[in-house]
């Protein structure tokens, strides 16, 4: 997110040696206080706590675990299990070297790898979950101001010890670790996304100890401590001199300061066994004859090296989609070479009617695999496992020439591979709205770059997939997770949350999640990615104090992830362009290395619009009318989950009233509005259900509003929009559209509903109805209907209209609503039916007509009482999908109606359960089908409660 708001915004222009005539080529800056953080601990009494004292856990007992190589695709092994560590501070009081077979460990704890150095403590129990409550304040700052030690004894058969060649392969440390193997110092990690690689060839044997020395990051920081007499705090600090790391683990506004810093070995480990020579950094291009996409040429280039002292002949064998293809490379002796294997030389690799990778929504997630040997005198030497997805992105955006100014372009990429950054993005000229647009360098044939008429988008950014334009829809993760939990069990229930809700794109904030797991996933659930590297806001957090070592790790991520399919945008930072001497060494490494997506070098701005704002709007026509429009990478509002989540991160005694426990899970005091409108607007509320029921209708209705605002400019100045944030980090109460045990309350509904591909919405600030058809085919033969109910069931006003057509990935408005003139609570009914009356879209708003958004008459519902029928159940992949019938079949109307998934053996809520739909309305007699998809596999049954404030809804 953006600096604090109470540190004012000033935007000024700077000439960077133009001549006056060309005064409109200028930069935009951040201009505010640079931010060191905090300089010293708060106060005692000025700390968050919990009314009841925390409790630390018993310590597990150490045991005594065994090292396992695990192979995989690759014909690599992964070392497994086996993992101690300890601080340093034991190591230097031991007797016996760390590599002696007789080395006493029985001190150490037993290591989660991967994982942090928190991650290991709180799984042995010598600290409390830092999840809950205020156990953070009670784990201590010294962890991240320590060295730690990680060992682990590593046996090798005989057939691994025959191999010419051993290599450990360490995928992420961080901060910076010395590797140690059998006594003898291999090398150094530094940053926390590069990769180590290290020969043991000559060292290793049958017995060996593998050690890593973990060293912290030189700047730390204090944490700002988030309660209601603190505040928000400042966003990090002194820890963005240390990027490339994880910057917001000093604490920001959503998370609180991890104690360790994910310090640690957060990657896995592997040893690589080879006969000498070993593929690297393989590089999968997928160039379309766009708009044409019946075929692609696919290149593929490979980096061999040959560690031996003889030269190799080497047989380069590639294997996709059923085809075999092989060459044959001379790699010399302690050499590396690169081999390509490209289309003009192998016909073979211009695929025919390809299956396209496509964003969520728009098409499917065709994914392919390479597989990849070298080998030499008839003995394979090393393989390697690549998957990929025939794609092309494509930019429109407005740019200048050197002669010209305002030109819209759609430029790809892929088709000027091997030009070098085309941009200068020191050049930059403002057009309004807080909008600046890039110059093209000189000698640059503008031509190659797509130039299109000027339409409604310019100047923004549009997103091109396969030659589709993109609606990108979606938000940003500010950290999969605040102790690095990076396995596929824990994330993939996040992914397929963000596809149910009809999410297309994930901003990467800051690179915190840059890791093959979240590619992958990302991948394979359609999540364009726009992914930032490792610094924040300009002007106000700090820039990396080793640049070097900022290029080495952008460098190693790049070649390691460029293959995925899901990567549409790189970014230098949050909010602010890279210092002068990063932009010019990113913006090449990138042409260069990857040279297949658009470099935007901000991420407000160039070709968008400003981030902003993270607050409730009482009035959310105002996203129509003051917000909506271009390209927003940040657009947020506060967002308490349910009751029944609210219990598992906090005490009893803490829960209600607010607590300072709350604001330490991110309840801002500037959030105030928000808090005090759920009793200003429903009644006071009571108790923490109470509440928590009350404010999930404005979290639902301020979610919706903020997508459907940008809806209803759809290609007419709106192109994407992206919430700040989609995913928590960790219990939060802010800026979410889930909670983090995967509860989806009213911010997840009101996401889903505005993100249908097929959507009838009434726009708020002029009551327009219009339809948005985000998939590839029109639609004929349609009919909107539009009722207006009070809250006894009584019809005020219907109207119907045909529509002849509903044009592909487009909006189309249909009429002008007519609401009628009444002071009361309504329900504002709208339905899109097909010419066989399915439903394909159904949307209720419920207004005070009086303006005063005073819904306090919901109070006075009676109580409902509705049935459930089980219907059908089938496999959906891995998932249990359930069908249900409610029916409400009392005379009173029942409202906001959200149903929860219970297992019936033990009467516990079953999560992740992804309902079709909910807080949901049915009118008396009114019956509504849905699904659920979940993998309990016990017998399930419905649980369901009145969110309108005070109805209480029972299921027979």
């Amino acid at each position: 997110m953006d600096c604090p708001k109470f540190i004012t915004l000033l935007i000024f222009i700077s000439i960077f040696g133009m001549s006056t005539s060309v005064m409109a080529q200028e930069k935009y800056h951040t201009r505010v206080s640079t931010n060191f953080g905090m300089s010293a601990r708060h106060s005692e009494d000025e700390l968050p706590y919990s009314r009841n004292p925390i409790e630390f856990p018993e310590r597990v007992a150490k045991i005594n675990a065994v090292t396992r190589l695990l192979q995989d695709a690759d014909g690599n092994w992964s070392i497994v299990g086996g993992w101690e560590m300890a601080d340093a501070d034991q190591l230097v009081l031991s007797e016996n070297s760390i590599f002696s077979k007789d080395f006493d460990t029985s001190s150490w704890y037993n290591a989660t790898v991967p994982g942090t150095v928190l991650t290991t403590l709180v799984n042995q129990g010598v600290y409390p979950d830092p999840y809950y409550g205020a156990n953070n304040m009670a784990i201590p700052e010294s962890l991240c101001r320590k060295d730690w030690w990680y060992r682990t004894e590593l046996p090798l058969s005989g057939e691994l010890l025959a191999k010419p060649q051993l290599e450990l392969l360490f995928n992420g440390i961080n901060y910076r670790a010395d590797i140690w193997f059998n006594g003898v110092k291999l090398g150094t990690i530094n940053g926390a996304f590069i990769r180590g690689r290290f020969d043991i060839t000559d060292i290793a044997s049958s017995e060996n100890v593998l050690a890593v020395h973990i060293f912290p990051p030189n700047n730390p920081g204090i944490p700002h401590e988030q309660s209601s007499k603190t505040g928000r705090g400042p966003n990090g600090g002194v820890l963005c001199l240390d990027g490339p790391t994880f910057i917001s683990s000093e604490g920001w506004d959503w998370v609180p300061g991890v104690r360790d810093r994910n310090i640690g070995i957060w990657q896995d480990v592997k040893l690589i066994a080879s006969e000498g020579v070993t593929i690297h950094d393989t590089r999968v291009v997928t160039d379309l004859p766009l708009p044409a996409t019946d075929h692609a040429d696919i290149t593929i280039s490979t980096s061999l090296k040959n560690v031996s002292k003889v030269d190799r002949h080497v047989e380069l064998r590639a294997s996709v989609d059923g085809m075999t293809i092989s060459k044959t490379v001379d790699v010399p002796a302690a050499s590396e070479v690169e081999a390509v294997l490209s289309p003009e030389e192998f016909p073979q690799l211009k695929f025919r009617q390809p299956r396209l990778w496509m964003p969520n929504g728009y098409g499917e997630q065709n994914l392919y695999n390479l597989a990849l040997e070298c080998s030499f005198d008839g003995k394979i030497s090393d393989k390697a496992e690549v998957r990929f997805g025939v794609r092309e992105y494509t930019y429109e955006l407005t740019v200048d020439t050197p002669s010209e100014q305002g030109v819209r372009i759609n430029y790809s990429p892929t088709d000027i591979l091997g030009h070098g950054n085309v941009f200068n993005n020191r050049l930059l000229r403002p057009v309004g709205n807080d909008v600046v647009v890039p110059s093209v360098r000189e000698g640059v044939d503008v031509a190659s770059l797509g130039r299109v008429d000027e339409d409604e988008m310019a100047p923004y950014l549009v997103i091109r997939c396969n030659g589709v334009r993109m609606y990108c829809k979606g938000g940003n993760w500010g950290m999969d997770d605040m102790m690095k939990c990076c396995t596929r069990e824990h994330l993939e229930p996040y992914f397929k949350l963000h596809k149910e809700a009809g999410f297309n794109m994930i901003r990467n904030w800051t690179g915190e999640s840059t890791e093959e797991m979240f590619y992958a996933l990302c991948d394979e659930y359609g999540m364009m990615v726009w992914n930032d590297f490792w610094m924040s806001t300009e002007g106000y957090n700090l820039n990396p104090a080793d640049e070097d070592l900022f290029m080495e790790n952008a460098l190693d991520a790049v070649k390691r992830f460029r293959n995925h399919p899901s990567i549409a945008v790189w970014c230098p930072r949050n909010e602010g362009f890279a210092t002068e001497s990063i932009e010019s060494r990113l913006s090449g490494m990138l042409a260069e290395t990857d040279g297949t997506r658009h470099y935007s070098p901000n991420s407000r701005y160039s070709n968008l619009r400003t981030s902003g704002p993270w607050h409730y709007f009482t009035d959310a026509s105002l996203y129509y009318t003051e917000r909506a429009f271009g390209f927003n990478t940040e657009l947020g509002s506060p967002s308490v989950p349910t009751a029944r989540t609210m219990r598992k991160f906090m005490s009893e005694a803490d829960q209600w009233p607010i607590s300072e426990v709350w604001h330490y899970h991110d309840l801002h005091p500037e959030t105030r509005t928000y808090v005090s409108k759920v009793s200003e607007m429903y009644g006071t509320a009571t108790s923490l259900d109470d509440f928590c029921r009350k404010v999930q209708i404005m979290n639902y209705d301020s979610y919706r509003a903020m997508f459907e605002s940008w809806n209803s400019k759809l290609w007419n100045n709106t192109s994407g929009v992206l919430l700040w944030m989609t995913h928590p980090a960790w219990p939060s109460v802010e800026w979410q559209s889930y909670s983090y045990d995967y509860e989806t309350f009213g911010s997840w509904f009101g996401c889903k509903k505005a993100c249908e591909s097929v959507h009838v919405q009434m726009n708020l600030h002029d009551h327009m109805i219009v339809v948005l058809n985000n998939t590839l085919s029109d639609m004929t033969s349609l009919k909107v209907e539009l009722t207006v109910t009070d809250l006894q069931g009584r019809k005020l006003l219907s109207k119907t209209q045909m529509l002849d057509k509903a044009l592909a990935n487009a909006l189309t408005p249909v009429f002008k609503a007519e609401l009628p003139s009444t002071d009361k609570v309504v329900i504002v009914r709208l339905r899109l039916l097909s010419k066989n009356r399915i439903v394909l879209s159904r949307n209720d708003y419920v207004m005070d007509m009086s303006g005063d958004q005073n819904f306090q008459s919901l109070n006075d519902l009676p109580v409902v009482s509705l049935k459930a029928k089980e219907g059908k159940k089938w496999m959906e992949g891995s998932d249990i999908v359930h069908e249900w019938t409610i029916t409400n079949p009392s005379s009173t109307i029942a409202m906001f109606i959200k149903l929860d998934l219970e297992d019936l053996e033990t009467a516990v809520q079953v999560l992740p359960a992804i309902f079709s739909d909910g807080y949901f309305h049915l009118y008396p007699g009114e019956s509504r089908t849905l699904t659920v998809k979940y993998q309990c596999p016990h017998k399930v049954g419905l649980s369901v409660e009145g969110y309108n404030v005070n109805q209480t809804i029972q299921m027979q």
